[in-house]
Formats: structure tokens, C-alpha cells, sequence
């Protein structure tokens, strides 16, 4: 009786060693830790002050581009209302075509509130399509843009925020692959704060305080075509703060420092996963010749995933879920998750509110698109129309599309000292 039991439990042991359920998970080494979404144009400083502190607006002084960065500044604005216009070049080094333009307008309408509307334009220049040499060729001019309007208010003698509704809009479409392609679009919100403190005095000169925040292109996932996959918008949460130290009546010098972090979800480290039944005992999968009739030794693949989930979170979640899970879900974990913050410090000297010189630094950690530069710039400022430029120094290996290149921007400040805050 006891041999008859042994034998039984010998059989058992070698049956479930030969036809034991395995799972072999292969992590792609390719993955790319780079945040990715849709319309990333909107990512582009537009006008040139921005552009020279080192791509930042969120608590700097009011001025006429503050629609992009905090729209909330413009409850601060001394001057009544003003217009904006300025012009990036994009890739300037290889095409002369493709560009950033943008028009903005602001109306402080009373001490407490204030309106602004801007339209921001992208073009990606002409593209020549040819089919053969026999053929004419197509021209297609693919462009974005995006047209918002935003509502600012008081609701202390130091704070104020704002609300932004913005209309998105990208045609990327060739019609004569699919004439039947539409341009993408889709719709967003961004909310803002600015905190402006009152002047006051120290041992050897004036001092005042600043701090924004912004959560900017709150909005609906969108595709730019119909059976592709969904894209998120740009979400983006930035927060500054930053210092003038006004030395005399006529120069003061600005400090500024901002971070910013995409509120979308981190891609997760994809691999290959096969669950297969082992027949042989031995390591590695051996596949049967004919899955449905396999013979002694052969491994028959019982499922097969390409795109499996080896770590962090699955991304194909809608863009409320996105946003909080963006916080804690990098493969690489805390030290992953403070990579995904890009930071930047910046300064304005000001002489008599009528020129000014800037410097900035702009870092993003080289894992998440290594955009790394250094920024100059300057600004004129005559009765009421004021003209900025700023130039683009990469600091990475990894050349900017901006570098080497001009900005400009003109604005034309109507009633200027239509408010006095101090």
C-alpha cells in the first residue's frame, strides 16, 4: 500500500514538472521615457520677453503677452488696454516657411477686472507631394492654431485669478491621401492665479513680491484622424515666483523662477509576454509544430500579449484620470517623477520703464527631451509702442529647433498709466 502511494505521488510530481503553466515577460529595452501629446506647438513661447527669461510668464510682470503664461496679471496691468503681435521662426536653419505667429489684445476694464483674447498660428510651411516624375505636383499647407479669451479678477488688492476658454485646432491632413480627412479639434480650459505684493522698503531699496500658478489646456482627449488612436492636449501646471528690487526711481531689476510639469500620463516600459504550457521541463519556450496536436516535449503557447504592461500605469485613461496620475506613475519612481519637472531661472534689468535687458536658463532633464538652453534678449519701449527681441543659445546635446534664432515681438500699450496700483 505504501509503495502503491509513492509510486502516485512520484507520477504526479514528474507530470506537473513536464506540463507546468509558464509566463515569460521580455521588457523592450527601446521604450522611450519622453512625454508625448498632441498639439505640443502651444509648448512654444510665442512672444519674445518669454522667450529670453528662459520660456517663462507665469509670475513675471504684467505685460501684453500675459494670455499665454497667467492671464490673471492682467488684473495688475497699469496700462488700460493693449495689443501684441509677434513672429518665431521655426527650424530657420533648414526651411524659411514654417512659423509661430501670435496677435493678443487685453482690456483692463475696471480696478477690479480685466478681458484678453489671443489667436496663435502655426504653419508648417508648403509641402510639395509627388508621385512620380510623370505626375504634378500637390501642394498642401498643414497648420494649428488655437483662438481663447480669458476673464481676470480681483478678489484682494494682491491677488487675482483668471479663467481661459480656448478653441484648438490642428490640419494635418493631406487630401489627396484621404479626401475625406477633417482637421482635429478639440477645446480646453486653463486656470490662473498672480500674487502681487505692495512695495516695500528695505535697508538699501524697494522690494516687491510675485507668485503664479497655472494649469493650463484642461480639456478632452482628441485624433487626428478617425481610426487613430486618442491623443491628450498639453496639459501643463506651472508655478513661479519671483523678486524686483526697485534700487531708484528709474532702475529695477526682476528675478524670476519657474518650474512646469506635463500633466499627462507617463508611457509604462512595454514588453512581450507569452504564457505557455512547459512539456519538457526545460527553460525557455519550444513551440509545438501543430499547436492543436503537439507532441511529447513541445511547449504549446497558451496566450500572447505584444504590448504588455511590464511596469508603470497604463496610459489609455481619459485626461481627468491623467492629470492626478501623472503625479505617481513613472516606471523609474521618485526620482523618475522629479525628472518629468523642467525648471528655469530668469532676470529683466528695466531702465525709466523704457529698455531693458534679459537673461534666462531653461533645463529639462535629458530622459524626458533634454531641452537645454541659454536665452538673451532686450526691449525697447517709445510713447506707447514697445519692441522686444530675444535670441536662443541650446546648452544640450540635443540642437533646439529655435537655436540660432531671432524672435520679435511688437506691442502697442494704449493709455499707459491709465492705473496706478503703488
Amino acid at each position: 500500500m505504501k509503495n502503491r502511494i509513492l509510486i502516485l505521488i512520484v507520477l504526479f510530481i514528474t507530470t506537473y514538472t513536464q506540463a507546468q503553466t509558464v509566463v515569460e515577460i521580455t521588457p523592450n529595452p527601446f521604450d522611450s521615457r519622453v512625454i508625448t501629446t498632441g498639439l505640443p506647438f502651444v509648448l512654444i513661447a510665442a512672444d519674445a520677453r518669454a522667450a529670453a527669461m528662459g520660456d517663462m510668464g507665469v509670475a513675471t510682470s504684467v505685460d501684453v503677452f500675459s494670455q499665454q503664461w497667467n492671464p490673471s496679471k492682467y488684473a495688475f496691468s497699469e496700462t488700460k488696454q493693449g495689443v501684441g503681435v509677434s513672429y518665431t521662426p521655426y527650424l530657420s536653419s533648414l526651411v524659411k516657411d514654417i512659423f509661430l505667429g501670435n496677435i493678443t489684445y487685453f482690456n483692463r476694464i475696471n480696478e477690479k477686472s480685466a478681458f484678453a483674447a489671443s489667436f496663435r498660428y502655426f504653419s508648417l510651411g508648403e509641402i510639395e507631394l509627388v508621385q512620380d516624375e510623370f505626375s504634378e505636383a500637390l501642394i498642401t499647407k498643414p497648420n494649428e492654431l488655437t483662438i481663447d479669451a480669458s476673464y481676470a479678477l480681483k478678489l484682494s488688492e494682491q491677488f487675482s485669478m483668471a479663467v481661459t476658454m480656448r478653441y484648438l485646432r490642428s490640419d494635418l491632413k493631406i487630401d489627396a491621401v484621404d479626401p475625406e480627412a477633417i482637421p482635429a479639434s478639440t477645446f480646453g480650459v486653463d486656470i490662473s492665479g498672480y500674487y502681487q505684493s505692495e512695495e516695500q522698503a528695505y535697508n538699501s531699496f524697494n522690494g516687491r513680491t510675485r507668485f503664479g500658478f497655472a494649469i493650463q489646456n484642461i480639456g478632452p482627449k482628441f485624433k487626428y484622424d478617425e481610426g487613430g488612436q486618442e491623443n491628450f492636449q498639453p496639459t501643463t501646471l506651472r508655478l513661479g515666483a519671483g523678486f524686483d528690487f526697485i534700487l531708484d526711481d528709474f532702475n529695477k531689476i526682476s528675478v524670476t523662477g519657474e518650474v512646469t510639469k506635463l500633466l499627462v500620463p507617463t508611457p509604462p516600459i512595454y514588453g512581450e509576454r507569452l504564457e505557455y504550457e512547459n512539456n519538457d521541463g526545460e527553460e525557455g519556450y519550444q513551440p509545438a509544430i501543430d499547436p492543436n496536436n503537439p507532441q511529447p516535449g513541445e511547449d504549446v503557447l497558451i496566450s500572447y500579449d505584444p504590448n504588455y504592461i511590464v511596469d508603470g500605469k497604463d496610459p489609455d485613461v481619459g485626461f481627468f484620470q491623467g492629470m492626478f496620475q501623472s503625479f505617481g506613475d513613472a516606471p523609474g519612481g521618485f526620482s523618475e517623477e522629479m525628472k518629468e519637472w523642467t525648471w528655469a531661472l530668469g532676470a529683466e534689468y528695466s531702465y525709466q520703464d523704457s529698455f531693458a535687458i534679459r537673461a534666462g536658463y531653461f533645463h529639462e532633464a535629458e530622459e524626458k527631451g533634454a531641452r537645454q538652453f541659454f536665452a538673451l534678449g532686450a526691449g525697447f519701449k517709445y510713447n506707447i509702442i514697445g519692441i522686444d527681441l530675444s535670441y536662443l543659445f541650446s546648452a544640450s546635446k540635443v540642437r533646439s529647433p529655435l537655436e540660432n534664432t531671432l524672435r520679435f515681438s511688437l506691442s502697442f500699450n494704449i493709455d499707459r498709466g491709465a492705473y496706478r496700483e503703488y
